[in-house]
């Protein structure tokens, strides 16, 4: 039972109120200026990014429809400045010429936040895990985003961004992204946001982000990493370069070909576990198991699945499986400032919850969603039920225990992939050794 003052301070503040001090407990006081000294300028950036916001949580079938309501939304919340521009155009053209300086002060912002709601969520088991995966995004298929992006998939497809994702594990919150056309190489987006990751950081990805110079680059940074890797993928056992054999696990990745002279192998750890249904075979440049076990590696790698939980909000909870902008330009900005709202409705969640003393495992974004687009609805009327943090505190999922599968009857095209096989391993030959002696052991930079 909260103290009575918890629930007076909210008693005559409105709707609109409690949702703009909710959202602006995450955007930064500087570089968001809401009074610009040119009166030509009908939207500031302050209420840009509010807007932009507030459109990632608005359902409608057209984006002027989610405008609208966002912007009555921001009227409302800004009643005594001066109202924003009335069209969507006007709101679109400037928040395009403004997006990208927009995205690295609010995106800065939302990392440091991220600290600050973890607390002890931090680290993982005195890990610090972040997880990586990429997901496409269709668009309308107009000529422009067909000629910008591309069509990644089958034919007939719509065309597509892709978009490579960097999640913080122990919260589930999103961290960092790069967006690409429809076939770009997650390994190069991944690649793009390396400088990103805090020092100490742990990389938590999938099959498809193996590779030499992905990996090459990652020991060179300093960078620890849990990949799986599957049948692509060849290995070399008993190469003895650069360190001695002293766990069965040790294996070499050294590129095939004339490349071998060029390229220094990389030493490893392979982890072979099984998830109750097929076989995982990790790659990790932790070769103490002393220091990283194979059932910690189990336990981690099973977490990188927040990163699909993330797009599944993205896509089918807050309905933005597909982008709704005809112009290419406008659907990169689109797709970002939805990532931004699905992070700071993460943000207000959380924060809440914890008050509460909900495990973070436990939130429901479509929980917080319904609470966000009541308070949108309800607008200027007050809240008087406790406030809107102690209702977002309340978002977590049901507890009850399913007794049948979820999984259809009928899987009508249903995306079916094949799991990643296991890793071909040989022992390297003689004429491979000797090759590998004569390369000088590089030291990595700090």
């Amino acid at each position: 039972m909260k103290p009575k003052e918890y629930v007076r301070q909210y008693h005559k503040e409105s709707y609109y109120q409690q949702l703009l001090e909710a959202i602006g407990r995450w955007l930064p006081a500087r570089g968001l200026a809401l009074q610009v000294d040119n009166s030509k300028i009908c939207w500031t950036p302050r209420m840009l990014v509010i807007c932009a916001t507030l459109m990632s949580w608005v359902t409608g079938k057209t984006l002027k429809d989610r405008f609208e309501k966002a912007r009555t939304a921001v009227v409302g919340m800004y009643n005594s400045r001066k109202r924003p521009g009335r069209t969507y155009e006007g709101f679109i053209a400037g928040l395009v010429q403004q997006s990208g300086a927009l995205l690295a002060v609010v995106c800065g912002a939302l990392q440091k936040a991220v600290i600050e709601v973890a607390g002890p969520m931090w680290q993982v088991e005195g890990w610090l895990l972040f997880g990586a995966d990429g997901s496409r995004v269709e668009c309308p298929m107009t000529r422009a985003n067909e000629k910008a992006f591309g069509c990644g998939g089958k034919k007939k497809t719509t065309p597509q961004q892709y978009i490579v994702t960097l999640f913080h594990v122990g919260t589930g919150l999103i961290w960092a992204w790069r967006r690409g056309l429809a076939r770009a190489s997650e390994r190069d987006l991944l690649r793009s946001m390396l400088d990103r990751l805090p020092a100490a950081a742990m990389l938590l990805a999938d099959a498809g982000f193996t590779g030499y110079d992905l990996l090459k680059e990652l020991l060179d940074r300093r960078i620890d990493f849990l990949i799986r890797v599957g049948s692509n993928v060849h290995l070399l056992k008993e190469l003895g370069y650069q360190v001695r054999e002293y766990d069965d696990g040790i294996v070499w990745l050294w590129p095939e070909g004339k490349q071998k002279k060029r390229q220094e192998p990389l030493v490893l750890r392979l982890i072979s576990l099984h998830d109750g249904k097929t076989a995982v075979h990790l790659l990790t440049n932790v070769l103490d198991s002393q220091r990283l076990s194979d059932a910690q590696a189990g336990r981690f790698y099973r977490r990188r699945w927040g990163v699909e939980l993330l797009y599944r909000a993205l896509k089918q909870t807050l309905e933005h499986r597909k982008m709704l902008s005809d112009s290419p330009k406008h659907a990169e900005v689109e797709l970002d400032w939805a990532m931004v709202g699905l992070w700071i409705l993460g943000l207000m969640s959380l924060e809440a919850m914890q008050r509460e003393g909900h495990p973070l495992s436990v939130w429901s974004v479509a929980s917080s969603l319904r609470v966000v687009t009541r308070a949108l609805d309800k607008g200027h009327k007050s809240y008087r039920q406790g406030g809107l943090r102690q209702s977002l505190g309340g978002c977590v999922k049901d507890r009850y225990q399913r007794t049948s599968s979820k999984k259809a009857r009928y899987a009508k095209n249903k995306k079916t992939e094949r799991p990643a096989g296991a890793p071909k391993i040989r022992m390297a030959s003689q004429s491979e050794v000797l090759l590998a002696q004569q390369i000088p052991v590089k030291q990595r930079a700090a």
